[in-house]
């Protein structure tokens, strides 16, 4: 068995993953992921980015090839190791928001730290000081259900924040936002990110959301893909294309 990597703090190789009803979604995707990189996946839907994901992060395991997380092999571990790597070291961001709605805003925010040991008091500092960053902090004290899609997504970002995990998983994070909030969102994500040494595997379609990570990883049916980036039409080029086409 190859060990990983030393610079890499995610690392896979050839997974496979098939759907229960038989549909391949992942036919032989390997890459690695540096510590610290905000590496974006990007496709098409059903390109197979949210099962690469669930594979990474341990909650779905491929059916074949190898997971590494800081040189220990996750494709090795049983469900209850996967299940507290998750809850110690990894975050999630789903595309539609999900809160406990008994929980008040500062409440769901500060979980993760309450489950990982942080006492109460410095559970709810923590969150109130991230709620504040993502400007949801005067909704600290309400519940999931008075906050608009937009507010709770944000809340849900913030909740994966909060415990400053060693790698956060964002599957399209900023979907339920309209156009002019994803911008701010996504900078607030990255630069904190950045700031903490938070490594980001972010799957989306979406350019302008790639185009803030470090690097582009592409699937297409469920298989890595190269993308060549075209130079930009201008007026000259244009032109001497169509001498050329004349001529």
């Amino acid at each position: 068995m190859e060990a990983p990597p030393d610079n890499d703090v995610l690392w896979a190789r050839s997974l496979h993953f098939t759907h229960h009803d038989g549909s391949p979604a992942l036919g032989g995707v390997s890459l690695g992921v540096r510590e610290g990189e905000i590496l974006a996946v990007t496709g098409p839907r059903g390109s197979g980015k949210t099962t690469l994901l669930h594979c990474l992060s341990g909650l779905a395991p491929a059916q074949r090839g190898e997971v590494w997380f800081n040189s220990v092999p996750v494709h090795t571990m049983g469900p209850m190791a996967r299940e507290r790597l998750r809850r110690d070291r990894f975050s999630w961001i789903d595309p539609a928001p999900v809160l406990v709605p008994e929980l008040t805003v500062w409440e769901n925010t500060a979980l993760p730290l309450m489950l990982r040991g942080t006492s109460r008091r410095r559970a709810k500092a923590s969150a109130l000081e991230w709620l504040d960053r993502l400007d949801v902090g005067e909704r600290a004290g309400r519940r999931p259900h008075e906050l608009t899609q937009a507010e709770r997504q944000r809340v849900c970002i913030t909740r994966a924040l909060a415990p400053a995990p060693s790698v956060l998983f964002a599957d399209e994070p900023t979907a339920p936002l309209h156009r002019a909030d994803r911008s701010h969102v996504l900078r607030t994500l990255t630069t904190a990110a950045r700031s903490h040494g938070i490594t980001v595997v972010l799957a989306t379609h979406d350019a302008d959301t790639a185009a803030l990570a470090d690097r582009t990883v592409s699937l297409l049916d469920g298989r890595r893909v190269n993308t060549v980036h075209l130079p930009p039409v201008t007026a000259e080029t244009e032109g001497r294309a169509a001498c050329s086409l004349s001529a």
